[in-house]
């Protein structure tokens, strides 16, 4: 899960793709990058950190032109090194060309040692550049051509922004697995975005998504884009999308995120009731589903853990050790809220099951007579290939243990989640879904 944003035909796009990737910095927080186009060069700034500390006013003058390509990382793969961080830029024999990619790989190891075979030399861990080596060495006399034949050959989940001197290609793979939208900007020109929420900050009007299996490229001296369907699509929206990754605000497949989660706690209600005196979210993700529940319920909400906004996302931290850290750093109950009562806690989703013990122990050193702990997705049993930071079953408590011998883990008095069919039905039947972390299915082959 990264972010990535094309801006197109916009006077100082650097600067609307600066604030894009503000917008959407939550989903990576690890590295930061972009590359811009005047027409005649590509010029690339990239650096591990938050957007607000990679760039500034100077830098992004430094990136002048009329199109570009930004990117938030967050590693499913890969070394944390600078060197993985995007937009992957190049010059090669038909000029600068530079990618940036949300998604992962799956047959990138294959790849890479068939390029390497062939005298590749490579500079990062990331699957992108297999992409762009692939891109390079294609004999096609165009560049679309060559996009077109290196997917052909990579096989995974994946959303890509590759940009030329002049045009601007936005591409979707087949199963739609990453979302994609794009925006038309007020005084002409667009963006494409992971989330429509980066759409919304810098007034772009909603155009449609980039549909699974499509290819859209912008050309200098075209006012409209052009559409090319390469592959037949398989629609699989990630569900986690909905769950955790994107922002409330966001729009994915026209089925807003907020009122999405908020069902979710709705269907939790009817299907986990619990005597409590409280319903009280982990935030923020929790906040929405946390709602529906109270409202279902009956039961008052209250907010009564405090977030320290000033520390990232625990689940997306690189390392164990950092996240422990930050769950004390980043949450504090109000105990004056909680003494002596009986609570449900809402929490989006428990991954390895250390977060969701520590909130437990928190809020009972707080003084909550009990913790009921209510999860508003399935029990995640499978690790995500295609493009979450779950490589293996044995960081999964809910592949090795029952929901009960969970219960047990985190001490909570009691533990319940949300079946699949409620989750499909929170976001709506009308869409297939990877539910890849729930059911093991592994559809792309």
């Amino acid at each position: 899960m990264c972010a990535i944003v094309g801006v197109f035909d916009v006077k100082h796009a650097s600067k609307i793709a600066y604030y894009a990737l503000f917008a959407m910095q939550h989903r990576g927080q690890e590295a930061t990058g972009i590359s811009a186009s005047d027409g005649k060069k590509i010029r690339t700034i990239k650096d591990n950190g938050l957007v607000t500390e990679v760039f500034n006013e100077g830098k992004l003058a430094f990136l002048h032109g009329d199109m570009a390509i930004g990117h938030n990382r967050y590693s499913t793969a890969g070394s944390d090194s600078v060197k993985d961080a995007q937009p992957v830029a190049a010059s090669y024999k038909l000029g600068d060309i530079s990618i940036v990619h949300n998604g992962n790989l799956i047959n990138k190891h294959e790849v890479r040692s068939k390029l390497v075979e062939q005298g590749a030399i490579f500079q990062s861990s990331m699957d992108t550049e297999n992409i762009i080596h692939l891109i390079a060495r294609s004999q096609q006399g165009k560049l679309k051509d060559r996009i077109v034949e290196a997917l052909n050959v990579i096989k995974g989940a994946y959303c890509l922004l590759i940009q030329s001197r002049s045009k601007m290609f936005a591409i979707r793979d087949r199963y739609g697995v990453r979302p994609l939208s794009i925006g038309k900007m007020k005084e002409g020109g667009y963006i494409v975005a992971s989330e429509t929420c980066a759409l919304d900050l810098v007034d772009a009007e909603f155009v449609r998504d980039v549909r699974p299996g499509e290819m859209v490229i912008f050309q200098q001296g075209k006012e409209e884009f052009e559409s090319i369907q390469l592959f037949e699509p398989d629609p699989h929206i990630c569900a986690f999308e909905f769950i955790y990754f994107a922002r409330p605000d966001s729009v994915i497949e026209g089925k807003n995120v907020y009122a999405a989660r908020k069902k979710m706690g709705m269907k939790l209600a009817e299907l986990a009731p619990v005597e409590a005196d409280l319903v009280i979210p982990v935030p923020d993700s929790g906040v929405s589903a946390a709602l529906g529940y109270a409202q279902a319920s009956g039961i008052p909400f209250e907010m009564a853990i405090v977030r320290n906004h000033y520390v990232g996302r625990t689940f997306i931290e690189p390392t164990q050790a950092v996240r422990d850290l930050k769950v004390k750093l980043k949450l504090s109950p109000i105990h004056k809220i909680l003494e002596g009562k009986k609570i449900v806690v809402i929490d989006d989703s428990i991954v390895r099951g250390t977060t969701s013990r520590q909130i437990v122990k928190l809020l009972k050193r707080a003084g909550a007579a009990e913790v009921h702990m209510r999860i508003a997705s399935p029990t995640i049993e499978h690790p995500c290939l295609y493009g979450i930071d779950t490589p293996s079953y044995k960081e999964l408590i809910s592949a090795n243990k029952t929901v009960e011998e969970v219960r047990e883990y985190i001490e909570a008095d009691s533990l319940a989640f949300l079946s699949i069919d409620a989750l499909k039905e929170s976001i709506g039947n009308d869409m297939n879904y990877s539910l890849v972390s729930f059911d093991g299915n592994y559809f792309i082959k």
